[in-house]
């Protein structure tokens, strides 16, 4: 039998390329206690072709001949940088390969505040992509989706953390050139069962549903940035990343996946 048991967690980063490799569809990813997602495979199922094991980019570790340069740039737009993390570059790349027939693969809120990749093929919809989400994103699909695109001849932007852009480079196993990946310089991601449970705190101190959640409202400026969260209601919650006690555990590295602290990617 193929032997894809996650013995330390610190091994897997939860990258979906196993799953997205499978041929026959029998890895599920189910979530641990801390809320993160780790492979599970359906032994009645398996055929043993280990295309789990052969796709795993901690397990094949792949050599980069990388000669990196550095550029500072801002978008111009002042209320796309304001919208956005830093400074709005992710917006004008994209707009460029949508501009191009192309297609946007990045990381927004589902209507439960869920952290979730998907795609869009359209400028208005790279918006719910601007800013970051300090929660590990489920990436469901988006690895084969990705690639169906590939094979049709059309560009494709994927943005995420370096571990998933070094899972779906795995999965994909082949460079191609209308492929363009975006991965930030990450801290870590935080477990989505915390995120799940301070919403819920947040939203039992408003005695109401939150409607609108930014992790870098910039009301007290660019490097001192607030979480916010707006309230059907009508009432607002905001604190700097210094006081809000998510934001706190984050940068105290307390609730991080496992294997952010001994990251292969970094």
């Amino acid at each position: 039998m193929i032997d894809l048991e996650i013995r330390h967690k610190s091994d897997c980063t939860g990258c979906h390329a196993c799953f997205a490799a499978c041929p026959e569809n029998c890895i599920a990813v189910e979530s641990d206690s801390e809320g993160f997602l780790y492979p599970k495979v359906d032994r009645d199922e398996c055929i043993e072709c280990r295309s789990c094991i052969h796709v795993c980019p901690v397990l094949n570790v792949r050599p980069v001949d990388s000669r990196p340069k550095a550029y500072a740039c801002i978008n111009k737009d002042e209320a796309i940088r304001c919208q956005s993390s830093s400074g709005g570059m992710f917006t004008l790349i994209a707009q460029r390969v949508i501009d191009h027939g192309g297609v946007v693969f990045g990381v927004g809120f589902d209507h439960d505040f869920r952290v979730v990749h998907s795609y869009v093929e359209h400028k208005e919809g790279i918006a719910k992509f601007r800013g970051s989400k300090y929660v590990q994103s489920q990436v469901g699909d988006t690895f084969r989706q990705a690639k169906g695109f590939l094979e049709e001849g059309r560009r494709v932007l994927f943005t995420g953390t370096p571990c998933q852009v070094g899972g779906l480079k795995s999965f994909l196993a082949e460079n191609y050139d209308s492929l363009l990946c975006v991965d930030n310089i990450c801290h870590g991601v935080p477990s989505p069962r915390v995120w799940e449970k301070y919403i819920f705190y947040r939203e039992r101190e408003a005695t109401s549903k939150a409607q609108t959640i930014s992790f870098r409202t910039k009301n007290e400026g660019w490097k001192r940035f607030s979480v916010s969260f707006s309230f059907e209601n009508g009432t607002e919650y905001r604190k700097a990343l210094d006081k809000d006690l998510y934001m706190r555990a984050f940068l105290n590295d307390v609730c991080l996946r496992p294997s952010c602290y001994a990251c292969k990617f970094k």
